[in-house]
């Protein structure tokens, strides 16, 4: 099966969720909150590197959970940009 590749804008929310989560680990060990969310600790690195930008719903659930963070905000701090206005030339 081939993937599709992934937009920039797909990417670039890749990298705020892994920001905010590695934000949220603070100086807690990344092993000791892998373990509670039932993840790698090398799947939890390649979320907060951008190297896994689009991880299983679950597995956020998980992380989140672990972290504390609840996922209507991490569903805020990651919902797309929005697209730049366009002006459409005007018709005669």
């Amino acid at each position: 099966m081939v993937r599709t590749p992934l937009t920039p804008a797909e990417r670039e929310r890749g990298e705020r969720l892994g920001r905010l989560l590695r934000e949220a680990r603070g100086g807690r060990s990344m092993t000791v909150i892998a373990a509670a969310a039932g993840v790698s600790a090398e799947t939890l690195r390649k979320i907060e590197t951008g190297r896994a930008p689009t991880p299983a719903f679950f597995t956020v659930a998980a992380l989140a959970d672990a972290l504390g963070l609840s996922m209507d905000r991490l569903a805020v701090a990651c919902e797309p940009a929005p697209l730049p206005a366009v002006t459409l030339p005007a018709t005669a």
